[in-house]
């Protein structure tokens, strides 16, 4: 999945010279997290976040009176407070890596940019939720972990047992297994009604499976 396919194409922006007020009405009206700030060109100048608004509005807040904060709200300027430096990406930058963009900088969106020209924004609440689509999360379905070692070959045994038992799988993943010499964790998601056929089935073919938390993984490694 490619960042292009998930952008919000219809964006809220700002100029620099509008005001604290402008910014704090457009943030609630629309209810968003994050205005993109472009300059009389229409170039990306910025980006603000609700937590900008929030840090800019703190020290004043408790200090002011009700009058003397709306005159500060009209006069300070969303050029005065927004992020400059912003970090952008193409629309064909992968949604893993977007994500991954934006927990190794803390930061909570990412403009998208094409041929130098603005055409989106994609935030940490999109990821989020084509990570869940692709781990297949839903309350009909059942999650299964089956520790292996790294090899060629572990997940087309595993699949194998389950296609013979006429059990689909929804969704299969792989995470390192961190406390495990070389194994990984095949987690997969299946029917909730197949839940119980599809552990019977591999326990049959002398794969243990877990269907919980447990602390100690090791007496399930396969």
């Amino acid at each position: 999945m490619y960042v292009g396919r998930i952008m919000h194409r219809n964006l809220i922006t700002i100029t620099p010279d509008a005001s604290l007020n402008d910014a704090i009405d457009i943030t609630q009206t629309h209810n968003i997290q994050h205005l993109i700030v472009l300059d009389a060109a229409g170039k990306l100048a910025g980006i603000v976040s609700s937590h900008d608004i929030k840090r800019t509005l703190a020290s004043p807040a408790t200090t002011l009176s009700t009058h003397e904060l709306n005159y500060l709200l009209d006069k300070v300027t969303v050029g005065s407070f927004m992020t400059r430096k912003v970090l952008t990406v193409p629309p064909d930058t992968t949604v893993e890596r977007a994500a991954y963009i934006m927990q190794t900088n803390k930061i909570r969106a990412l403009p998208v940019m094409k041929d130098d020209r603005l055409v989106g924004i994609v935030t940490t609440t999109d990821v989020m939720g084509v990570l869940l689509d692709a781990l297949g999360m839903s309350e009909d379905t059942q999650r299964l972990i089956v520790l292996v070692k790294d090899r060629i070959g572990t997940i087309a045994e595993v699949t194998s047992v389950l296609r013979d038992n006429a059990v689909n799988i929804q969704s299969l993943v792989t995470w390192p297994e961190k406390e495990g010499d070389h194994m990984i964790q095949l987690v997969l998601r299946v029917r909730a009604d197949d839940g119980d056929k599809a552990v019977e089935s591999l326990g049959r073919a002398g794969i243990k499976v877990l269907t919980g938390y447990v602390e100690d993984y090791t007496p399930y490694y396969n």
